[in-house]
């Protein structure tokens, strides 16, 4: 397998690589205000991110626990948009449930990770609204209005003039 061949298959398809995209936005939301927040490991609430904080350092131990964090989710995702094309029939019922999971369990959860440095309300209350955040990014992006962000058009003709070149 050549190396061109290789990075189309580890990159996620269509409105995949964009739902990928979002939820790293929450991810790194949640790595930039603890990096900036913490002070010393003991303050992070996340039991895993402060054994690595206190091994490696906030910065790097934070850095390092969120791209082992990051790696199945988006292993998830590349499978999820290569393998959605064989479900024609239900697929944007599919796309919704997988939304809403992922929302509430990764966007939301990072987003409360986030917040909880800044707002003092309750976990319930900062996980829904990074919920909430997300569907709101995510609905008319990828359902209300799909054609209108759309991109890949214009990277496969950007691809298809440099190999014509």
């Amino acid at each position: 397998m050549d190396f061109p061949s290789l990075i189309k298959h580890l990159i996620p398809k269509g409105r995949w690589l964009e739902r990928t995209i979002l939820l790293l936005g929450f991810i790194f939301l949640d790595f930039l205000v603890t990096a900036i927040s913490c002070r010393t490991p003991y303050a992070e609430a996340n039991l895993y991110a402060r054994s690595f904080m206190q091994r490696y350092g906030i910065v790097q131990g934070l850095a390092l626990f969120n791209f082992l964090f990051v790696i199945p989710i988006y292993a998830v995702l590349v499978l999820d948009s290569h393998l959605i094309e064989h479900t024609q029939r239900c697929r944007t019922k599919t796309e919704i449930i997988i939304d809403v999971a992922l929302g509430w369990l990764i966007a939301g959860a990072r987003f409360n990770g986030a917040m909880s440095w800044l707002w003092d309300a309750p976990h319930i209350i900062r996980q829904t609204t990074g919920f909430a955040v997300y569907l709101a990014v995510a609905i008319p992006f990828f359902y209300l209005f799909p054609k209108r962000f759309d991109y890949t058009g214009s990277f496969v003709a950007i691809r298809k003039r440099e190999t014509e070149s």
